[in-house]
Parts: C-alpha cells; sequence; structure tokens
C-alpha cells in the first residue's frame, strides 16, 4: 500500500518534457552515420518524463527530520523511475538477450538509462512516444592536468596556510571539526592507507570494504591512481598524523566515489550514478571539485535534473567553478563556467534577484591566490539556462541589467600552491592548484556547520557561507561570488543568523483547527499555503505582524511563512467541526 501511494506521489510530481530536444542528439546521429551495424555505442537516454523537483520538497517538508525527508524524496524518485522505465527496460533486456545492447544501468537520481546498444537498437529506441532524448556518453577530461610539487612535512604542529587564511582554527575552538559529518567524495578516488587518513574513511560494511565504489569501472575498489581525489581528501579531512594539519574538518569522514578512469576521463552518467550511491547510503554533503567544458543541452539537463533531485533530498554540494578562465577564446562567459557549477544555487542572494530562477544543490567555488586576488585559472561567471529549454532560466545579455544570467560562482576561497596529501606515499604531502583545491575548504566548512546543527538546510547553509564571507566586491560578482571563505564566521553564524530564533518568533494556533488559523510572526511579508501535492492553494503579501487564514478545505497543508530572506514551514491541519 505504501509503495503503490509513493508511486502515485512520485509521479504527481513528475513534469512531461517539451520535446525541445531531437529525440537522437545530433553528436549521436553523427557517431551512428561513422559506426558500423554491429558496433556498440555508449548512449544515455533521458525518459520524457522528469520529477518536478521543486514540488517534491515542498512534499516532503512537513516530514519532521531531515533522514525523513531524505527518505520520502528518495523512495518517490524510486517508484517514478521503477513505473516510468519498466518497458524501455523490458526492450533492453530483450535486445541484450540478443547480444545487442549491454551494460545496461538505470538511475533514478535523474530518470534515465545508460548502456550500450547498435544502431538497430537506436533507432527502435527513438520511435517510443516515452523518451525525450537519447544521447552519446562521450568520455571528457573533467579534471584540468595539474602538475603536483612534493612538499616537505611539517612538524607535528604545522597548520597549512589556506586553513589559516579561512580561520578554520578559530571555528575548531568553538567545538567543531565536522564530527558525525559524512562527506561523499565524488573524484579520482583515494589512497585508503594514506597515514593523515586513518580513522576517516566511511564503513562501507562488507558490501563496501573500500569505503565507497568505482563508478567508472564498475568495482569495488576506488583506490586513487590520479592522485587528485587523495589531495582534496586531504584539505577536507586530513588529520596531520605525518605532520601538516591539512584537513578544515578532521573529524568528519569521506565515502569514496571514484568516477574517473586512469586516464582522467569520464561521463556524467557515472558522476550521477555516484550522488544516487551517496543520497542513498546517508552521504551529509557532496564535494565535486570536477566539471565537464562545452556539454551538450542534453548533458546539462541531465546533470541540472540530478542537482535538483539532490536539493530536494536535503543534501548541498561544494562544486568547483572550472579552470578553463585563460580559454575564454574557446568559452567566453556565459559559458566559462564548467558544468555542473553552472547550475543554480540552493539560495538567491539579493543581487540574482534582479533574473531570479529555479534552484539546485550546487554551492559554486571559484580560486584566489593568498593575496586574495582571482586566480589566473578560475572560471569566470556568470552561466545561463536559456538554450536548455526545459529550464529556460537565467536568461543572459551582455551589458545588460536585468538579464545577467546566472553569478557565479557563490564565493571563493585559497586555491593556489595549496598543500595537502600526496597519493603517491602513504605520509607524504604535494602542492596542487586549482579551484578543485578551493571547493573542499567551502565542502569542510559545511561540514563544521553541520556537526553544530545537523537539521540545516541547503538553503541555510549556503545563505550563512554567503552572508558571512569577506567582501572583496561591493556586489556578489562573476569572479568572488559573495567574497572569501570565513570558516570561523560561518560556524558562528549558525547560532547567531537568526535561524532557530525565527523558528521560536511564528506562532500559528489553532493548529489542529476547525476554523481559522492565525499566524503571527513579527516582520513577515508573505505567507504561503500548499496542498500535500506540492500545489499553492493561498497565497497573501502582508506587512502585518499577525494574519488570518481561512476557507480551506479539510486536510494537511504546508504554511510557508516569508520573514526577509528566510523561509519558515509550518504544517497545519484542517479539520471537521466538532
Amino acid at each position: 500500500m505504501k509503495k503503490t501511494f509513493l508511486i502515485i506521489i512520485a509521479l504527481a510530481f513528475s513534469v512531461l518534457g517539451k520535446a525541445a530536444m531531437p529525440i537522437l542528439d545530433p553528436e549521436l546521429q553523427e557517431a551512428m552515420s561513422r559506426c558500423g551495424d554491429n558496433e556498440k555505442l555508449k548512449i544515455n537516454i533521458l525518459m520524457l518524463e522528469q520529477s518536478d523537483a521543486t514540488a517534491l520538497q515542498r512534499a516532503a517538508n512537513p516530514l519532521t527530520t531531515k533522514q525523513e525527508r531524505r527518505a520520502f524524496v528518495v523512495e518517490s524518485l524510486q517508484c517514478q523511475a521503477e513505473a516510468s522505465q519498466a518497458d524501455v527496460l523490458h526492450l533492453l533486456r530483450e535486445m541484450e538477450s540478443k547480444g545487442l545492447v549491454d551494460d545496461i544501468r538505470p538511475l533514478w537520481i535523474v530518470n534515465s538509462i545508460s548502456c550500450l546498444a547498435n544502431k538497430v537498437v537506436i533507432n527502435d529506441l527513438a520511435q517510443r512516444r516515452d523518451i525525450m532524448t537519447i544521447y552519446h556518453c562521450l568520455p571528457a577530461q573533467w579534471i584540468d592536468e595539474t602538475e603536483a610539487t612534493p612538499a616537505p612535512r611539517g612538524d607535528g604542529r604545522e597548520i597549512t596556510e589556506n586553513l589559516l587564511q579561512v580561520n578554520a582554527p578559530q571555528a575548531w575552538e568553538l567545538g567543531y571539526m565536522g564530527q558525525n559529518v559524512l562527506i561523499g567524495l565524488i573524484d579520482t578516488g583515494v589512497r585508503f592507507d594514506h597515514a593523515d587518513l586513518a580513522g576517516r574513511l566511511w564503513d562501507g560494511g562488507p558490501e563496501y570494504p573500500h569505503h565507497g565504489y568505482d563508478f567508472a569501472n564498475n568495482n569495488n575498489n576506488p583506490f586513487d591512481e590520479l592522485g587528485h581525489g587523495t589531495h582534496v581528501a586531504g584539505t577536507l579531512c586530513g588529520t596531520g598524523a605525518s605532520g601538516s594539519q591539512t584537513g578544515i574538518a578532521p573529524e568528519a569522514k569521506i565515502m569514496v566515489l571514484k568516477v574517473f578512469h586512469n586516464d582522467n576521463t569520464g561521463e556524467e552518467t557515472d558522476w550521477a550514478a555516484a550522488m544516487q550511491f551517496a543520497v542513498e547510503h546517508g552521504a551529509d554533503v557532496l564535494n565535486m571539485s570536477l566539471g565537464r567544458p562545452y556539454p551538450s543541452a542534453a548533458q546539462r539537463l541531465m546533470m541540472r535534473q540530478a542537482c535538483e533531485n539532490t536539493l530536494a533530498a536535503g543534501i548541498v554540494a561544494g562544486v568547483s567553478a572550472g579552470n578553463v578562465r585563460q580559454m575564454q577564446f574557446l568559452a567566453p562567459p556565459p559559458y566559462n563556467i564548467t558544468t555542473p557549477a553552472d547550475c543554480p544555487p540552493p539560495y538567491l542572494q539579493e543581487d540574482q534577484m534582479v533574473n531570479a530562477g529555479g534552484t539546485s544543490c550546487v554551492i559554486s567555488v571559484g580560486a584566489v591566490n593568498y593575496a586574495h586576488t582571482i586566480a589566473a585559472f578560475s572560471s569566470q561567471g556568470p552561466s545561463q539556462w536559456t538554450e536548455v529549454a526545459e529550464y529556460g532560466d537565467y536568461p543572459y545579455t551582455s551589458g545588460s541589467t536585468t538579464e545577467i544570467g546566472l553569478i557565479r560562482p557563490d564565493l571563493c576561497a585559497p586555491g593556489v600552491q595549496i598543500k595537502s596529501l600526496d597519493y603517491s606515499t602513504t605520509n607524504g604531502y604535494t602542492l596542487m592548484d586549482g579551484t578543485s583545491m578551493a571547493t573542499p575548504l567551502v565542502t569542510g566548512t559545511i561540514a563544521l556547520m553541520l556537526s553544530k546543527n545537523p537539521e540545516l538546510t541547503p538553503a541555510q547553509i549556503d545563505e550563512i557561507l554567503e552572508r558571512t564571507a569577506v567582501k572583496l566586491t561591493e556586489h556578489k560578482s562573476n569572479d568572488f561570488g559573495s567574497g572569501f571563505l570565513d570558516a570561523y564566521a560561518a560556524v558562528q553564524a549558525v547560532d547567531y543568523d537568526g535561524l532557530t530564533e525565527k523558528e521560536q518568533e511564528v506562532s500559528v494556533y489553532p493548529n489542529p483547527s476547525s476554523g481559522d488559523f492565525t499566524v503571527a510572526c513579527e516582520g513577515m511579508s508573505q505567507i504561503q499555503v500548499f496542498s500535500m501535492d506540492g500545489k499553492l492553494v493561498q497565497s497573501l503579501e502582508t506587512r502585518n505582524d499577525t494574519e488570518q487564514i481561512s476557507g480551506l478545505a479539510d486536510g494537511v497543508y504546508l504554511l510557508q511563512i516569508t520573514k526577509g530572506n528566510s523561509k519558515i514551514n509550518r504544517r497545519i491541519i484542517k479539520i471537521k467541526s466538532l
């Protein structure tokens, strides 16, 4: 009964694609024209039915805890995928038995199926009316080759300069070091036996004995053969056991999610599968120091849908903005930010409101040097989404004061000559550059915040980070975002940003009620009432501190009160008169 109900809910939260994309992506058509009849191409099938992540999130909001909300979203997405993919999967498995299809991998974080298929199967799939688009999965280099310079071990008391610059030691003195927080690290893997990561890796039990999974090679051993992931892991959680304290959240733990082959290439279906695994297995925050340059519209749609559904599940991600600033002759703004850092954040800062659009789990991170000057490689915003018709938001026109695109990044952190762990030894350190190196400082700060208040929402986390950042420009900019990360101020603000006080200031009575509801909240500007299927029932603009809600039919509703830049949710119940 429960599963049937959730399937109905999942379908209610779905939206049909606008068929703006050709069923066969042009790059796939070109690849098919060059391949033989029996040759198999790696494809990704995006189903026409995709979730409305905003409505799904609204429906989950009234549930009491973050874990309950996540479980509701996960099961709803799973049920939607199970129902809508059934016929296509049956066809693919029938073709697999004939040797025409291999490696079938369905996903629910995005309603899609990847596989290897020949031209006959692809053309048959293109005739279906339940598929939005089919595109060619081509591996790309998502992480720039970064030359690593060996660095000496410290004396056991050294705290690396990047941690000092963002005031990490002061945050630790408050008692928060990332304890009880699990970080999903989507990268090149990790060297498990580095001394500075001892005790810092996720216990996956007998099913995942190596602390995670390798999605690129589809095996159980996400060991790092490139070095990038181990360096990032060190900035997240390195304990300093070998002499240098590199980790901003040294008591957090890392779930190792490898999405790159050993030639440094990867593709977005593996990245999305890693996100799905992290959501399902309890990660509290994600670190994605990666980005695809020059993606197609279908690839961008795939990645934004995954990021929106991850947000609906209550999870935030630190994502590197990219290292192609000096390649603007090939990718000028609004195309310089790599994907998924070009996806929108969970919280829209006031400078963005002139051109507001949707939200996702992504906090985009740029890089500066130790003089707080923009790094020569750090990608430059804005991004725009008008070319992906299924979204069509954040229009950009050069020189416009209203069509400003999506301001990217959200904030910046040190990313030049960053000392962290060397994957080629069990106790060494190395220096690397990149927005990849800046991102784990932000993700690790989120871990500090969550160790103080695990119920923080992605929007609250993003708002705190941006409001406490040290301003480097008057307004949020396409170089520095809202400013330079201040971990100490961010952790402090979990107490003093007013989140707890605002929750206490809202009063709704009587609740349950057989008549009207009174809403009391000093400084509120809007009250919205949503049904449990996410539909807006009432909306009231106000300058009063108390308002009446009347005329509701019997049932359960979500009440959302806007106060300043915060949204405060309450569940209300209308009952029949006695």
